[in-house]
């Protein structure tokens, strides 16, 4: 097992939140292509495990289907990364993925375990990135996850806004959802119970769990599939979601009945990552280094809405789509610290499932 190095600095977290707020939206620069034509060698198909859904879809589109007609290589996409089939893999020496996107607690816990290679850092024009590439973690966009509702079923403003609201069930009754991981959920339940935004981390562990002690008879499921986090909501299992604005975004392109409060949001870094022993390892690399592209990154956050990683993708997304990137610097919001969770992830995640199942 590998010692985990050089965690994402988040003294840079500050460093990342002024660099981001100082890009010039209109000041884009051509996107850095790969070479058309050129002809490849080596692998010809990769697995890459990452989100379904809504999700899924777009990355299909944009970022997979592009890559096999410029490479030639074939993509097969598995749903739901799972950090307890990725460390069997690995363990047994049976890996069957190549490239894991993985959340930034997942992201920089497989880094501790020493589940991920050493990243080509040449096929990379770090320049371009708004926070380096450490832990052979790729940074991809940072997410946002936040509280979603159906505008038809609770309507005058009769839905929980923030995650103190999110935990009141006598003001606004009803199921919820949450991930079931410890990361996002105990930061949304420390925000509840009033800490700061700015003094969370380290995390209060066990005032985490007994705010969440609270709410337990009232959350509808533990989610690890997310397009869940929208359907229980579709089918009216759940009142209230702890869901991403890139699922809300594009539900209501196409018509879902949903809305997203960005009153008060839980952001962090999606990577991605290449698998130990990845058994396409060089088709792999070649993923990573079409889907950090600024042309392929804007395409994609058209579609879901985040902040890209590329600066230049920023200037390439339209008016509409940088609606949806939050505002880092928000007060009432966090930005998460890969480096606690660095840590914390794995014991923290064997007492949160023991006690989900409780």
């Amino acid at each position: 097992m590998s010692k985990f190095r050089g965690s994402v600095d988040f003294k840079g977290r500050r460093k990342f939140v002024s660099a981001l707020s100082g890009i010039a939206v209109a000041s884009a620069a051509s996107p850095l292509l790969l070479n058309s034509g050129r002809a490849y060698a080596g692998d010809k198909q990769l697995t890459f495990v990452t989100w379904g859904g809504a999700y899924r879809q777009a990355i299909e589109e944009t970022v997979v289907k592009p890559f096999t007609n410029e490479t030639g290589i074939a993509v097969t996409i598995v749903d739901t990364p799972d950090m307890a089939k990725l460390r069997a893999q690995v363990q047994t020496n049976n890996v069957q993925w190549d490239v894991f996107d993985a959340p930034n607690a997942l992201g920089v816990a497989g880094a501790n375990a020493g589940l991920w290679e050493p990243l080509d850092l040449a096929m990379f024009d770090r320049s371009d990135l708004i926070i380096d590439i450490k832990n052979n973690l790729l940074p991809w966009y940072v997410f946002v996850g936040g509280i979603a509702w159906d505008p038809k079923k609770t309507p005058n403003g009769k839905h929980p806004r923030n995650f103190k609201e999110y935990f009141d069930v006598k003001a606004f009754p009803g199921g919820r959802t949450f991930r079931n991981r410890p990361s996002e959920t105990f930061e949304a339940a420390l925000l509840a119970d009033g800490v700061p935004p700015r003094q969370l981390y380290p995390l209060d562990v066990d005032r985490a769990f007994k705010v969440l002690e609270r709410i337990k008879p009232n959350v509808v499921k533990w989610i690890d599939q997310t397009p869940q986090t929208l359907t229980l909501l579709q089918t009216g299992e759940t009142e209230f979601s702890y869901t991403y604005a890139s699922r809300v975004k594009p539900a209501k392109a196409g018509g879902q009945s949903v809305d997203f409060s960005f009153d008060q949001n839980v952001n962090g870094f999606e990577y991605l990552a290449v698998v130990k022993n990845a058994p396409n390892k060089v088709a792999a690399m070649k993923f990573l280094a079409f889907a950090a592209r600024p042309d392929r990154q804007a395409a994609f956050m058209e579609q879901i809405g985040n902040t890209p990683s590329s600066k230049r993708a920023l200037g390439l997304m339209s008016a509409e789509s940088r609606k949806w990137i939050p505002n880092l610097q928000a007060e009432n919001s966090v930005l998460m610290d890969d480096a606690w969770w660095a840590k914390n992830f794995d014991e923290i995640t064997r007492r949160f499932k023991e006690w989900t199942l409780s």
